[in-house]
């Protein structure tokens, strides 16, 4: 056969090759772009469903951990003006007037008054965002270490409390995952943060095949971060129930509490006008007697931790270098809801109320 003809069938095979890898190719860089486009969509939908858990349990914790630090405030201004009504009454009469509540319960009272003043002043004072939802999250936590330890509550809650919450909200803000402060960090403890993918990072490879697999291989990364998301979501909404529950518990009982704090300001009043002590001392006693027992009840709710802390052989909490309690974790690595002691806490507020 003459050469030239052998050339051209030779190249009409090459070009009969070529044009089989440019179709392979075009077939596999059209489906690289269909199992990327279905993956973005998949994650687009789970991340929107996420989102919403994430925001509705972000607000439910900021809701009750503004409502406690008010609480902890408003008990420590009731215990400055009973301390004062007290001493104008002993200093009026012969016999010194002593109130019948329990030392340990009114040191637990103003345990938490310290603490909230102390969080406030270093943590919230200083315009920190998200401070009231992980007062809601680490407050408990801090109280029950400082009980455990011996260490003074004021302290734990300042300074330990403003490195547990500089930890959750700064370095696991997973601000690149948007997944936000409460969900992102506290309550998942960073489980969400590995399988994260940003997909405006996503790019083809050069060649055809390359793109094939890396869509692959980010479909994969997506039915991961769906996976962690799903189970992110139920933990949130777990949280989102049960601070609702605390929430709602102890706003009832704060509203009869500010009762008798109304009506010890009240009193404060008549007396600077000079109405005469032993015609309201009766009054007065009654009404901080009342409010001690309110501010009891829940101080016991305030310092029940909504997680789960960690304890040692002698069932003391574990605080690491920092002054950070650390919370007990699940096998996903999120962190494990005080269920059964916030449960057990609430009945036995209710209770403790009903006999009051």
């Amino acid at each position: 056969m003459p050469l030239p003809f052998i050339l051209a069938g030779a190249a009409a095979v090459v070009a009969g090759y070529g044009a089989k890898k440019g179709y392979d190719g075009y077939q596999d860089k059209t489906e690289a772009n269909e199992i990327l486009e279905g993956a973005k969509r998949s994650y687009e939908k789970g991340k929107e469903i996420f989102d919403g858990v994430n925001e509705k349990t972000t607000d439910s914790l900021t809701k009750l951990g503004e409502l406690q630090l008010q609480v902890g405030e408003d008990f420590q201004s009731f215990r400055t003006i009973a301390d004062s009504l007290l001493k104008k009454l002993n200093e009026s009469g012969s016999k010194e007037i002593v109130i019948d509540f329990p030392q340990h319960k009114l040191n637990k009272i103003d345990g938490l008054a310290l603490s909230t003043t102390a969080y406030m002043g270093k943590v919230a004072g200083a315009g920190v965002a998200g401070a009231a939802a992980a007062y809601a999250v680490y407050g408990g936590v801090m109280a029950l270490a400082a009980a455990s330890t011996g260490t003074p509550i004021a302290a734990l809650s300042g300074a330990a409390a403003y490195n547990a919450t500089m930890a959750a909200i700064g370095g696991g803000s997973l601000a690149a995952g948007g997944f936000g402060m409460a969900g992102g960090a506290m309550v998942l403890g960073g489980v969400v943060a590995a399988p994260i993918i940003a997909i405006a990072g996503w790019v083809f490879a050069s060649h055809a095949e390359e793109a094939l697999n890396d869509a692959r291989r980010a479909r994969s990364e997506v039915d991961e971060a769906l996976n962690k998301m799903e189970k992110g979501a139920v933990q949130l909404s777990m949280t989102h129930i049960y601070a609702e529950q605390i929430y709602a518990e102890t706003h009832r009982l704060y509203e009869v509490f500010k009762e008798y704090f109304d009506s010890l300001k009240a009193m404060e009043q008549l007396i600077k006008i000079g109405t005469n002590l032993d015609k309201v001392s009766d009054d007065v006693i009654q009404i901080i007697q009342n409010g001690y027992q309110v501010a009891a009840i829940l101080t016991d709710i305030i310092t029940t931790p909504l997680f789960k802390p960690k304890m040692d052989e002698q069932g003391q909490v574990v605080v690491n270098a920092d002054n950070i309690v650390e919370i007990e974790t699940d096998s996903e690595g999120m962190q494990v809801l005080n269920q059964q002691a916030i449960e057990q806490t609430l009945i036995k507020a209710n209770a403790d109320f009903e006999q009051l």
